[in-house]
C-alpha cells in the first residue's frame, strides 16, 4: 500500500515547483523604481551637454555596469539651436547578452527640454522632467536588476536618446535628434547584429496611467503592437487600454520605423496635466505605474514571436 505521507510530499512538492513556474523569473520593485525617478531628478535639469546630463550619463554607466551590462555611448554633433556652435550629443547603448545577433531595442529620451515652456505662470522656470524624460531611465534601471536573470528570446538593447527635444522657444525647431542619428547610422553602417523590433517608452510613469494604442504603431509595426498589449491582457495590467489614442504621436520610434526600418511601438501616456511644466516632478509620478510597465515588457521579452518583425 502506497504511503499516504510520502504521496502527500510528493503532492505539495508538485505544487510548489508548479507555482514556482508560473511566477516571474525575477520582480520589480515600485519603491526602488521610484528612488531611482527621485536621483534622476535630483541631478536637476538635464538638457544636451549640460551638467546635468554628465552626471547622469556617469550615474547610469555606473549603474548597468555594476549590474553586468555592457554600456558604450554613441556620439555626434549638432548645431546649437541658437547659437549655431557645435554641441556634443551622446546616446547612451546598454547592452544584455551582447553575444547573440538577433535583437531587441528597448529606448526612452534621457534629455529633459531645457525651459518648462508650457508653464503659463514661469515658463522659463526649472524643468526636471519626472516623467518627461526621466519616467524611462528610472524604469530602465530598475529592469536592469531582472534582465539577467531571464531568458529573453532575442538579445536587448536599452537605448537612450540624447536630442529629443533640444528646444529653446515653445513650438517649431527640430526633435529626435538621438534616434534619428541612431536610425541613420543603423541603414548606413550596419552593426554585426539585426533589430527584430523595437518599444519606445516615453511618459510612462503618471500615477494615473492609461497606455493606448498609439495610431503610428498600429500602422508601422501592428505585431508588436498586438504582442505587447496581449502580454499585458494575459498579466491583467489594466492600465494598457487595446483602444487606440485619438491623435497620432510623433517620437522617437518615427525614424526607427521609417529611416532604420527597426518596427518600433511608442508606449506612452500623452493625458499628462503636468506637461512641460515646472509641475513635472516625481510627486505627479508612481513606483507602481513603473514596475507595472517594466513587467509587462519583462514577459514580452521572453516571448517576443519569431515573425514579430516580418
Amino acid at each position: 500500500m502506497p504511503n499516504k505521507f510520502l504521496i502527500v510530499v510528493m503532492q505539495v512538492a508538485f505544487m510548489v515547483s508548479l507555482a514556482a513556474a508560473e511566477e516571474p523569473a525575477a520582480k520589480l520593485d515600485p519603491q526602488r523604481s521610484f528612488g531611482y525617478l527621485e536621483d534622476i531628478c535630483k541631478l536637476g535639469p538635464r538638457p544636451s551637454a549640460s551638467v546635468g546630463m554628465t552626471k547622469q550619463q556617469e550615474l547610469l554607466d555606473t549603474h548597468f555596469t555594476k549590474l553586468g551590462a555592457q554600456v558604450s555611448l554613441q556620439e555626434f554633433d549638432t548645431p546649437h539651436p541658437l547659437k549655431g556652435t557645435p554641441v556634443r550629443m551622446k546616446n547612451l547603448i546598454v547592452s544584455w547578452h551582447p553575444q547573440a545577433k538577433e535583437r531587441v531595442l528597448l529606448c526612452c529620451h534621457y534629455d529633459t527640454r531645457p525651459f518648462p515652456d508650457r508653464d503659463k505662470s514661469n515658463p522659463q522656470g526649472i524643468f526636471v522632467g519626472a516623467n518627461d524624460g526621466g519616467s524611462g531611465v528610472a524604469l530602465f534601471m530598475e529592469m536592469g536588476h531582472s534582465l539577467p536573470a531571464i531568458q529573453p528570446t532575442f538579445g536587448v538593447d536599452m537605448v537612450f536618446f540624447d536630442g529629443e527635444e533640444f528646444l529653446f522657444q515653445r513650438d517649431g525647431g527640430k526633435y529626435f535628434l538621438g534616434s534619428e542619428y541612431f536610425a541613420q547610422q543603423y541603414r548606413d553602417r550596419p552593426p554585426p547584429h539585426r533589430y527584430v523590433c523595437g518599444v519606445l517608452v516615453d511618459m510612462i510613469g503618471d500615477k494615473n496611467l492609461k497606455i493606448r494604442r498609439e495610431p503610428n504603431s498600429l500602422k508601422y509595426a501592428p505585431k508588436v503592437n498586438r504582442s505587447v498589449f496581449e502580454t499585458a491582457r494575459r498579466l491583467g495590467i489594466k492600465e494598457f487600454v487595446p483602444l487606440p489614442m485619438k491623435q497620432e504621436i510623433n517620437d522617437d520610434h518615427i525614424s526607427l520605423n521609417e529611416v532604420a526600418r527597426i518596427p518600433t511601438i511608442d508606449l506612452i501616456d500623452f493625458d499628462y496635466p503636468a506637461w512641460h511644466t515646472t509641475k513635472d516632478l516625481p510627486s505627479e509620478c508612481s513606483g507602481d505605474s513603473l514596475a507595472k510597465v517594466g513587467r509587462v515588457l519583462l514577459e514580452w521579452l521572453q516571448h517576443v514571436p519569431e515573425d514579430v518583425g516580418r
